[in-house]
């Protein structure tokens, strides 16, 4: 009697498929203990921080590891207002600006570089691609003449246009990477209904790449706010000091009181976590945006 073998339908064995259920919880442990123990690792600092913040002095030196007899929210308000206000405010306005005009410039050269042919494109791009390579501490005398020559020294102007000029190459050529991967069709029809250059790009391209713009906002933001070698060179007014160079003042200023000191840290890192805590989602996609095209 023939058996239609067609019709027999192949069945794992038990003990295969034991096995892989085996492998499968194994690898999903070993991942997630990894994981674990890097936000420990990352995240215990922080913690530490936030919970030496309401402690006075004599607590952080008696036991800096336990938690605090009582939690002094005055440390914050005397961190405000000893002069952590003011840094915070111009922090605020430099990362806004540079923010703001990265994206826009970096958006406007990445919508030429990807979709338009001229002589010198390719120059261009290599050109951007090295001021990636370029360490800001190699440029800081020319800079620092340049920017005397310009007259724009102790300014806001002198922190914006530098931090820029900086992020300008990473950003241009992560946009860049996300624009090339719009369907050439999409910008023809367009065209055709009458839509000029720019409608293209604040109409089309922009929303369908929102994704990385806000990535390239929340990495310039987060550069921005934490430089430091600029912000101490640059701005030689206490009343234009941001966050990071502010604090070597407010230390001193605090004749080490580090309950306060402690506090001001967590104000001006408060802004970046929160920003990130936003814009995870968008984060994420926006990093892998442009990954099949380049």
């Amino acid at each position: 009697m023939e058996t239609n073998k067609a019709s027999v339908e192949y069945r794992p064995h038990p003990n295969l498929k034991k096995q892989l259920n085996k492998k499968t919880i194994l690898g999903s442990a070993s991942i997630y203990t990894i994981l674990i123990v890097y936000f420990i690792i990352i995240a215990y600092p922080l913690f530490w921080m936030v919970v030496n913040s309401f402690k006075t002095t004599e607590e952080i030196y008696a036991n800096s590891w336990a938690l605090p007899q009582a939690w002094l929210f005055s440390n914050y308000v005397h961190a405000w207002n000893t002069g952590i206000s003011a840094y915070f405010l111009n922090s605020l306005i430099i990362t806004v600006s540079t923010c703001l005009l990265t994206v826009f410039l970096s958006a406007l050269g990445a919508y030429g570089l990807s979709r338009f042919e001229f002589k010198g494109k390719n120059i261009l791009l290599i050109i951007c691609m090295g001021g990636m390579m370029l360490s800001p501490q190699v440029s800081l005398v020319p800079l620092y003449k340049l920017i005397q020559l310009l007259g724009i020294h102790d300014t806001y102007l002198a922190l914006i246009l530098p931090y820029v000029a900086y992020r300008i190459p990473i950003t241009l050529i992560l946009i860049r990477a996300a624009f090339l991967e719009v369907p050439k069709d999409l910008e023809e029809s367009a065209f055709l209904d009458g839509c000029n250059t720019w409608r293209i790009l604040t109409k089309i391209f922009i929303p369908m790449n929102l994704p990385i713009l806000l990535t390239a906002i929340v990495l310039t933001a987060y550069f921005t706010w934490n430089e430091f070698m600029f912000a101490l060179i640059f701005v030689d007014s206490e009343s234009l000091k941001t966050i990071p160079a502010g604090l070597m003042q407010f230390r001193d200023a605090l004749q080490t009181n580090w309950g306060v000191l402690l506090a001001g840290l967590m104000i001006s890192a408060l802004p970046i976590i929160i920003l990130f805590l936003f814009m995870q989602k968008y984060f994420v996609r926006g990093l892998s945006s442009g990954s099949l095209k380049g």
